[in-house]
Protein backbone atom coordinates (compact mmCIF):
# COMPACT_ATOMS: atom_id res chain seq x y z
CA UNK A 1 0.00 0.00 0.00
CA UNK A 2 2.70 2.26 0.68
CA UNK A 3 4.89 1.80 -2.50
CA UNK A 4 1.42 2.37 -4.46
CA UNK A 5 0.92 6.09 -2.75
CA UNK A 6 4.61 6.63 -3.05
CA UNK A 7 4.49 6.16 -6.82
CA UNK A 8 1.32 8.35 -7.57
CA UNK A 9 2.92 11.06 -5.27
CA UNK A 10 5.66 10.71 -7.30
CA UNK A 11 4.13 10.92 -10.42
CA UNK A 12 1.71 14.09 -9.08
CA UNK A 13 4.88 15.90 -7.86
CA UNK A 14 7.66 15.27 -10.50
CA UNK A 15 5.05 16.38 -13.16
CA UNK A 16 4.14 19.32 -11.89
CA UNK A 17 8.00 20.34 -10.25
CA UNK A 18 9.49 19.79 -13.82
CA UNK A 19 7.47 22.12 -15.56
CA UNK A 20 8.91 25.10 -16.57
CA UNK A 21 5.81 27.71 -15.60
CA UNK A 22 6.55 25.82 -11.78
CA UNK A 23 10.57 27.10 -12.26
CA UNK A 24 9.43 30.54 -13.75
CA UNK A 25 7.08 31.52 -10.50
CA UNK A 26 8.79 30.20 -8.51
CA UNK A 27 12.36 32.39 -9.31
CA UNK A 28 9.58 35.31 -10.63
CA UNK A 29 7.16 36.13 -7.93
CA UNK A 30 9.62 37.07 -4.64
CA UNK A 31 11.38 39.41 -7.56
CA UNK A 32 7.86 40.48 -8.38
CA UNK A 33 6.35 40.59 -4.90
CA UNK A 34 9.65 43.15 -3.98
CA UNK A 35 8.80 44.91 -7.20
CA UNK A 36 5.37 45.98 -6.51
CA UNK A 37 6.35 46.68 -2.79
CA UNK A 38 9.43 49.18 -4.05
CA UNK A 39 7.11 50.14 -7.12
CA UNK A 40 5.31 52.81 -5.58
CA UNK A 41 8.16 54.96 -4.07
CA UNK A 42 10.13 54.61 -7.56
CA UNK A 43 7.30 56.09 -8.89
CA UNK A 44 6.83 58.96 -6.70
CA UNK A 45 10.36 59.46 -6.52
CA UNK A 46 11.70 59.02 -10.37
CA UNK A 47 8.50 59.39 -12.16
CA UNK A 48 8.03 63.36 -11.37
CA UNK A 49 5.07 65.28 -12.43
CA UNK A 50 2.70 65.14 -15.64
CA UNK A 51 3.80 68.78 -16.52
CA UNK A 52 3.18 72.19 -14.39
CA UNK A 53 -1.30 72.69 -13.97
CA UNK A 54 -1.65 76.00 -13.89
CA UNK A 55 -5.58 77.19 -12.21
CA UNK A 56 -7.12 80.32 -12.51
CA UNK A 57 -8.81 81.49 -8.89
CA UNK A 58 -11.99 83.48 -8.96
CA UNK A 59 -11.82 84.82 -5.00
CA UNK A 60 -15.23 86.18 -4.39
CA UNK A 61 -14.04 86.69 -0.50
CA UNK A 62 -11.39 89.10 -1.77
CA UNK A 63 -9.10 87.80 1.34
CA UNK A 64 -8.12 84.37 0.12
CA UNK A 65 -6.09 84.09 -2.90
CA UNK A 66 -3.58 86.69 -1.54
CA UNK A 67 -2.74 83.92 0.82
CA UNK A 68 -2.47 80.94 -1.35
CA UNK A 69 0.39 79.39 -3.33
CA UNK A 70 1.44 77.27 -5.25
CA UNK A 71 2.51 73.46 -4.27
CA UNK A 72 4.36 71.05 -6.54
CA UNK A 73 3.43 71.47 -10.17
CA UNK A 74 0.59 73.92 -9.17
CA UNK A 75 0.65 77.48 -10.11
CA UNK A 76 -2.56 79.81 -8.80
CA UNK A 77 -3.42 82.75 -11.00
CA UNK A 78 -5.96 85.49 -10.01
CA UNK A 79 -8.50 85.77 -12.26
CA UNK A 80 -10.97 88.87 -12.60
CA UNK A 81 -13.16 87.21 -15.57
CA UNK A 82 -16.10 86.19 -15.52
CA UNK A 83 -16.25 82.21 -14.39
CA UNK A 84 -17.87 81.99 -18.14
CA UNK A 85 -14.88 83.44 -20.02
CA UNK A 86 -12.44 81.51 -17.68
CA UNK A 87 -13.75 78.16 -18.37
CA UNK A 88 -13.58 78.34 -21.48
CA UNK A 89 -9.39 79.75 -21.84
CA UNK A 90 -7.51 76.52 -23.25
CA UNK A 91 -4.08 77.99 -21.46
CA UNK A 92 -5.13 77.37 -17.74
CA UNK A 93 -5.95 73.73 -16.40
CA UNK A 94 -8.62 74.61 -14.26
CA UNK A 95 -10.63 77.31 -12.52
CA UNK A 96 -11.29 77.80 -9.07
CA UNK A 97 -13.84 79.50 -7.13
CA UNK A 98 -14.39 80.66 -3.54
CA UNK A 99 -17.27 81.77 -2.16
CA UNK A 100 -17.93 85.14 -0.63
CA UNK A 101 -18.67 83.59 2.81
CA UNK A 102 -15.84 81.49 2.92
CA UNK A 103 -14.48 82.88 6.36
CA UNK A 104 -18.19 83.35 7.21
CA UNK A 105 -20.34 80.40 6.70
CA UNK A 106 -19.67 77.08 7.47
CA UNK A 107 -21.43 76.17 4.28
CA UNK A 108 -19.75 77.94 1.65
CA UNK A 109 -18.42 75.28 -0.93
CA UNK A 110 -14.98 75.62 -3.21
CA UNK A 111 -16.04 74.69 -6.85
CA UNK A 112 -13.23 73.76 -9.37
CA UNK A 113 -14.05 73.89 -13.26
CA UNK A 114 -11.32 71.43 -14.65
CA UNK A 115 -10.54 71.04 -18.35
CA UNK A 116 -9.79 67.03 -17.86
CA UNK A 117 -9.29 64.50 -15.79
CA UNK A 118 -9.02 65.99 -12.14
CA UNK A 119 -6.07 64.72 -9.32
CA UNK A 120 -7.62 63.49 -6.06
CA UNK A 121 -4.55 64.53 -4.43
CA UNK A 122 -4.59 67.65 -6.39
CA UNK A 123 -8.09 68.62 -4.64
CA UNK A 124 -7.03 67.67 -1.30
CA UNK A 125 -3.76 69.62 -1.25
CA UNK A 126 -6.11 72.76 -2.53
CA UNK A 127 -9.06 72.36 0.07
CA UNK A 128 -6.13 71.14 2.84
CA UNK A 129 -4.65 74.83 2.17
CA UNK A 130 -7.89 77.33 1.79
CA UNK A 131 -8.79 75.24 5.11
CA UNK A 132 -5.79 76.36 6.77
CA UNK A 133 -6.11 80.12 5.59
CA UNK A 134 -10.03 80.02 6.46
CA UNK A 135 -9.20 78.87 9.76
CA UNK A 136 -6.42 81.51 10.62
CA UNK A 137 -8.61 84.39 9.09
CA UNK A 138 -11.16 83.43 11.69
CA UNK A 139 -9.01 82.90 14.25
CA UNK A 140 -7.65 86.42 13.50
CA UNK A 141 -11.31 88.01 13.71
CA UNK A 142 -11.30 87.25 17.35
CA UNK A 143 -8.36 89.97 18.29
CA UNK A 144 -7.19 87.88 20.50
CA UNK A 145 -3.54 89.09 21.48
CA UNK A 146 -0.96 86.09 20.15
CA UNK A 147 -3.70 83.66 19.66
CA UNK A 148 -1.55 82.08 16.90
CA UNK A 149 0.76 80.86 19.25
CA UNK A 150 -1.43 80.03 21.83
CA UNK A 151 -3.21 77.31 19.77
CA UNK A 152 0.36 76.37 18.68
CA UNK A 153 1.38 75.47 22.31
CA UNK A 154 -1.49 74.02 23.21
CA UNK A 155 -1.42 71.13 19.93
CA UNK A 156 0.44 68.05 20.73
CA UNK A 157 1.22 65.16 19.29
CA UNK A 158 2.53 62.67 21.71
CA UNK A 159 4.11 59.52 20.17
CA UNK A 160 3.63 56.19 21.82
CA UNK A 161 5.81 53.15 22.11
CA UNK A 162 4.29 49.81 22.95
CA UNK A 163 7.12 47.36 24.90
CA UNK A 164 5.66 44.03 25.55
CA UNK A 165 6.67 42.94 29.17
CA UNK A 166 6.20 39.41 27.88
CA UNK A 167 8.40 39.19 24.95
CA UNK A 168 12.59 40.25 24.55
CA UNK A 169 13.30 43.23 22.80
CA UNK A 170 14.37 41.39 19.64
CA UNK A 171 10.93 39.86 19.34
CA UNK A 172 9.17 43.23 19.79
CA UNK A 173 7.52 44.39 16.74
CA UNK A 174 5.18 47.39 16.02
CA UNK A 175 1.79 46.82 15.38
CA UNK A 176 2.43 48.55 11.83
CA UNK A 177 4.44 46.59 10.81
CA UNK A 178 3.10 43.17 12.24
CA UNK A 179 -0.20 44.47 10.72
CA UNK A 180 1.72 44.21 7.04
CA UNK A 181 3.33 41.20 7.66
CA UNK A 182 0.19 39.23 8.98
CA UNK A 183 -1.80 40.62 5.87
CA UNK A 184 0.84 39.74 3.45
CA UNK A 185 1.03 36.06 5.05
CA UNK A 186 -2.63 35.21 5.07
CA UNK A 187 -2.70 36.56 1.07
CA UNK A 188 -0.06 34.10 0.51
CA UNK A 189 -1.78 31.03 2.25
CA UNK A 190 -4.92 32.08 0.48
CA UNK A 191 -3.22 32.33 -3.46
CA UNK A 192 -1.60 28.50 -2.70
CA UNK A 193 -5.14 26.98 -1.18
CA UNK A 194 -6.86 28.43 -4.21
CA UNK A 195 -4.42 27.69 -6.76
CA UNK A 196 -3.33 24.26 -5.46
CA UNK A 197 -6.51 23.31 -4.54
CA UNK A 198 -7.89 23.92 -7.93
CA UNK A 199 -4.83 22.43 -9.97
CA UNK A 200 -6.16 19.08 -7.66
CA UNK A 201 -9.70 19.35 -9.02
CA UNK A 202 -8.57 20.10 -12.53
CA UNK A 203 -6.51 17.53 -12.65
CA UNK A 204 -8.96 15.06 -11.41
CA UNK A 205 -11.73 15.75 -13.90
CA UNK A 206 -9.20 15.46 -16.90
CA UNK A 207 -7.69 11.97 -15.65
CA UNK A 208 -11.91 11.34 -15.57
CA UNK A 209 -12.51 12.65 -18.96
CA UNK A 210 -9.49 10.65 -20.19
CA UNK A 211 -10.73 7.06 -19.10
CA UNK A 212 -7.04 7.16 -16.82
CA UNK A 213 -8.86 6.69 -13.35
CA UNK A 214 -10.80 3.43 -14.66
CA UNK A 215 -7.01 2.11 -15.75
CA UNK A 216 -5.73 3.49 -12.64
CA UNK A 217 -8.20 1.95 -9.49
CA UNK A 218 -7.60 -1.22 -10.83
CA UNK A 219 -4.71 -1.90 -8.91
CA UNK A 220 -4.71 1.34 -6.71
CA UNK A 221 -7.63 1.80 -4.04
CA UNK A 222 -9.44 4.92 -5.06
CA UNK A 223 -8.90 6.27 -1.38
CA UNK A 224 -5.13 5.40 -2.17
CA UNK A 225 -5.22 7.75 -5.28
CA UNK A 226 -6.95 10.68 -3.66
CA UNK A 227 -4.50 10.65 -0.74
CA UNK A 228 -1.41 10.51 -3.35
CA UNK A 229 -2.98 13.27 -5.47
CA UNK A 230 -2.99 15.57 -2.64
CA UNK A 231 -0.19 14.45 -1.00
CA UNK A 232 1.77 15.54 -4.45
CA UNK A 233 0.54 17.97 -4.84
CA UNK A 234 0.85 19.48 -1.69
CA UNK A 235 4.83 18.64 -1.52
CA UNK A 236 4.62 21.01 -4.81
CA UNK A 237 3.20 23.90 -2.64
CA UNK A 238 5.25 23.13 0.27
CA UNK A 239 8.54 23.15 -1.67
CA UNK A 240 7.72 26.31 -3.65
CA UNK A 241 7.05 28.30 -0.28
CA UNK A 242 9.95 26.63 0.74
CA UNK A 243 12.48 28.31 -1.96
CA UNK A 244 10.59 31.18 -1.65
CA UNK A 245 11.62 30.92 2.16
CA UNK A 246 15.61 30.47 0.99
CA UNK A 247 15.55 33.75 -1.29
CA UNK A 248 13.53 35.66 1.42
CA UNK A 249 15.70 35.09 4.21
CA UNK A 250 19.25 35.17 1.60
CA UNK A 251 17.44 38.88 1.04
CA UNK A 252 17.20 39.55 4.24
CA UNK A 253 19.67 38.14 6.00
CA UNK A 254 22.78 38.97 3.71
CA UNK A 255 21.46 41.32 1.08
CA UNK A 256 19.60 43.86 2.47
CA UNK A 257 22.80 44.68 5.31
CA UNK A 258 25.06 45.09 2.80
CA UNK A 259 22.73 46.98 0.00
CA UNK A 260 21.05 48.91 2.89
CA UNK A 261 24.21 51.74 3.52
CA UNK A 262 24.61 52.69 0.54
CA UNK A 263 20.60 53.47 -0.16
CA UNK A 264 20.19 55.42 3.14
CA UNK A 265 21.25 59.31 4.21
CA UNK A 266 23.21 60.16 6.69
CA UNK A 267 20.84 61.15 9.12
CA UNK A 268 19.11 57.60 8.29
CA UNK A 269 22.12 55.79 9.37
CA UNK A 270 22.31 57.90 12.50
CA UNK A 271 19.10 57.03 13.38
CA UNK A 272 19.34 53.57 13.19
CA UNK A 273 22.36 53.45 15.20
CA UNK A 274 20.79 55.01 17.87
CA UNK A 275 17.85 52.72 17.69
CA UNK A 276 20.44 50.05 18.09
CA UNK A 277 21.79 51.42 20.96
CA UNK A 278 18.32 51.77 22.44
CA UNK A 279 18.67 55.69 22.74
CA UNK A 280 15.36 55.84 21.03
CA UNK A 281 14.98 59.06 22.22
CA UNK A 282 17.64 60.67 19.67
CA UNK A 283 14.97 59.85 17.16
CA UNK A 284 12.81 62.76 17.09
CA UNK A 285 10.34 61.25 14.54
CA UNK A 286 8.00 57.78 16.20
CA UNK A 287 7.14 56.59 13.25
CA UNK A 288 11.20 56.33 12.67
CA UNK A 289 11.23 54.73 15.58
CA UNK A 290 8.35 52.22 14.48
CA UNK A 291 10.24 51.52 10.86
CA UNK A 292 13.90 50.90 12.08
CA UNK A 293 12.69 48.65 14.68
CA UNK A 294 10.65 46.63 12.09
CA UNK A 295 13.69 47.05 9.66
CA UNK A 296 16.10 45.15 12.24
CA UNK A 297 13.62 42.67 12.96
CA UNK A 298 12.84 42.03 9.88
CA UNK A 299 16.42 41.77 9.04
CA UNK A 300 17.04 38.91 11.91
CA UNK A 301 17.28 35.78 10.06
CA UNK A 302 16.05 33.55 13.02
CA UNK A 303 12.83 36.09 13.04
CA UNK A 304 11.79 35.13 9.69
CA UNK A 305 13.13 31.26 9.89
CA UNK A 306 9.87 31.32 12.76
CA UNK A 307 7.30 33.39 11.04
CA UNK A 308 8.19 31.10 7.92
CA UNK A 309 8.20 27.62 9.69
CA UNK A 310 4.02 29.04 11.26
CA UNK A 311 3.40 30.03 8.01
CA UNK A 312 4.31 26.46 6.39
CA UNK A 313 2.12 24.27 9.11
CA UNK A 314 -0.94 26.10 8.41
CA UNK A 315 -0.10 26.04 4.84
CA UNK A 316 -0.03 22.58 4.62
CA UNK A 317 -2.64 21.79 6.92
CA UNK A 318 -4.85 24.26 5.66
CA UNK A 319 -4.07 23.05 2.07
CA UNK A 320 -4.42 19.38 2.95
CA UNK A 321 -7.97 20.41 3.93
CA UNK A 322 -9.27 22.44 1.25
CA UNK A 323 -7.35 19.72 -1.06
CA UNK A 324 -9.44 16.27 -0.14
CA UNK A 325 -12.97 19.08 -0.56
CA UNK A 326 -11.62 20.25 -4.03
CA UNK A 327 -10.74 16.63 -4.59
CA UNK A 328 -14.36 15.16 -3.58
CA UNK A 329 -15.65 17.85 -5.93
CA UNK A 330 -13.18 17.00 -8.95
CA UNK A 331 -14.58 13.49 -8.94
CA UNK A 332 -18.54 13.86 -8.19
CA UNK A 333 -18.12 15.93 -11.83
CA UNK A 334 -16.71 15.51 -15.45
CA UNK A 335 -16.41 18.79 -16.85
CA UNK A 336 -14.90 22.22 -15.40
CA UNK A 337 -18.33 23.99 -15.66
CA UNK A 338 -20.30 22.09 -13.34
CA UNK A 339 -17.23 21.90 -11.05
CA UNK A 340 -17.24 25.82 -11.19
CA UNK A 341 -20.71 25.87 -9.06
CA UNK A 342 -19.76 23.56 -6.79
CA UNK A 343 -16.20 25.41 -6.34
CA UNK A 344 -17.98 28.29 -5.23
CA UNK A 345 -19.65 26.31 -1.75
CA UNK A 346 -15.94 26.08 -1.09
CA UNK A 347 -14.23 29.58 -2.00
CA UNK A 348 -16.90 31.62 0.28
CA UNK A 349 -15.14 30.53 3.16
CA UNK A 350 -11.67 30.92 1.79
CA UNK A 351 -12.92 34.51 0.79
CA UNK A 352 -14.31 34.71 4.34
CA UNK A 353 -10.74 33.75 5.95
CA UNK A 354 -8.80 36.47 3.59
CA UNK A 355 -11.45 39.25 5.46
CA UNK A 356 -11.38 37.84 8.74
CA UNK A 357 -7.56 37.69 8.44
CA UNK A 358 -7.65 41.43 8.01
CA UNK A 359 -9.68 42.40 10.82
CA UNK A 360 -7.71 39.81 12.88
CA UNK A 361 -4.57 42.19 11.48
CA UNK A 362 -5.90 45.23 13.11
CA UNK A 363 -7.06 43.54 16.17
CA UNK A 364 -5.10 40.46 16.98
CA UNK A 365 -6.74 39.72 20.45
CA UNK A 366 -10.55 40.60 19.79
CA UNK A 367 -12.76 37.46 19.90
CA UNK A 368 -13.59 37.67 16.43
CA UNK A 369 -10.18 37.03 15.92
CA UNK A 370 -9.50 33.99 18.20
CA UNK A 371 -12.50 32.10 17.42
CA UNK A 372 -12.16 32.58 13.22
CA UNK A 373 -8.49 31.39 14.17
CA UNK A 374 -9.76 28.36 15.62
CA UNK A 375 -12.62 27.45 13.01
CA UNK A 376 -10.60 25.42 10.70
CA UNK A 377 -12.69 26.60 7.87
CA UNK A 378 -10.94 30.31 8.67
CA UNK A 379 -7.69 29.03 10.56
CA UNK A 380 -5.01 29.09 8.33
CA UNK A 381 -5.47 32.46 6.69
CA UNK A 382 -6.87 34.23 10.30
CA UNK A 383 -3.52 32.34 12.82
CA UNK A 384 -1.02 33.66 10.62
CA UNK A 385 -2.60 37.09 10.35
CA UNK A 386 -2.16 37.37 14.03
CA UNK A 387 0.77 35.25 14.41
CA UNK A 388 3.54 38.32 13.78
CA UNK A 389 1.58 39.89 17.07
CA UNK A 390 3.23 37.51 19.09
CA UNK A 391 -0.09 35.44 20.27
CA UNK A 392 0.22 32.97 23.13
CA UNK A 393 1.82 29.44 21.58
CA UNK A 394 -1.27 27.37 23.44
CA UNK A 395 -3.59 29.30 20.55
CA UNK A 396 -1.56 28.09 17.93
CA UNK A 397 -1.33 24.81 18.59
CA UNK A 398 -4.59 24.05 19.17
CA UNK A 399 -5.46 26.05 15.89
CA UNK A 400 -3.00 23.84 14.16
CA UNK A 401 -4.56 21.05 16.03
CA UNK A 402 -8.11 21.20 15.32
CA UNK A 403 -7.33 22.01 12.12
CA UNK A 404 -5.15 18.47 11.45
CA UNK A 405 -7.87 16.89 12.85
CA UNK A 406 -10.71 18.39 10.70
CA UNK A 407 -8.58 17.50 7.81
CA UNK A 408 -8.63 13.27 8.93
CA UNK A 409 -12.06 13.35 8.95
CA UNK A 410 -12.63 15.61 5.66
CA UNK A 411 -10.22 12.88 3.87
CA UNK A 412 -13.15 10.55 5.41
CA UNK A 413 -15.79 12.49 4.15
CA UNK A 414 -13.53 13.01 0.99
CA UNK A 415 -13.23 9.20 0.69
CA UNK A 416 -16.53 8.48 0.74
CA UNK A 417 -17.39 10.49 -2.17
CA UNK A 418 -14.55 10.17 -4.23
CA UNK A 419 -14.68 6.41 -4.60
CA UNK A 420 -17.99 6.71 -6.10
CA UNK A 421 -18.06 9.83 -7.89
CA UNK A 422 -14.78 8.76 -10.21
CA UNK A 423 -16.88 6.14 -11.73
CA UNK A 424 -20.32 8.56 -12.47
CA UNK A 425 -19.93 9.84 -16.03
CA UNK A 426 -22.56 12.01 -17.87
CA UNK A 427 -24.77 13.49 -15.31
CA UNK A 428 -23.77 15.89 -12.50
CA UNK A 429 -24.87 14.59 -8.85
CA UNK A 430 -27.14 16.07 -6.97
CA UNK A 431 -26.70 17.10 -2.87
CA UNK A 432 -29.15 14.22 -2.14
CA UNK A 433 -27.73 11.39 -4.52
CA UNK A 434 -24.32 12.79 -2.66
CA UNK A 435 -25.63 12.14 0.44
CA UNK A 436 -26.28 8.21 -0.57
CA UNK A 437 -22.95 7.84 -1.63
CA UNK A 438 -22.17 8.08 1.93
CA UNK A 439 -24.19 4.86 2.88
CA UNK A 440 -22.10 2.81 0.17
CA UNK A 441 -19.91 -0.45 1.08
Amino acid sequence: MKSKIDLIIRREYLERVSKKSFIITTILMPLLMVFLMVLPALIMVMGGGTGESKILVIDKSECVFQEMHGFDDVKFFPCTESLDSATARTDFDAVLVIPANVLTSDKAQLKLYSNGPSSMMREAAITGQINNIVKDKRLLSYNIENIDKIIADAEVNLPLTTIRTDKTDDENLGSGISYGLGVAMSFILYMFILIYGQMIMTSIIEEKNNRVLELVVSSVKPAQLMMGKILGVSLVALTQILLWGVLIVALVGFVMPAVLPSLLSADAISDIAAVKAGNIAAVSDQDTVDLIQGVLLLSNVGFILKLLATMTAFLIAGFLFYAAIFAAIGSSVDNVQDAGQLTTVVTFPIIFAIIFAMLAAGDPTSGLAFWTSIIPFTSPMVMVARVPYGIPGWEVWLSLGLLIASFIGMVWVAGKIYRVGIFMYGKKPTIREIIRWFNYK
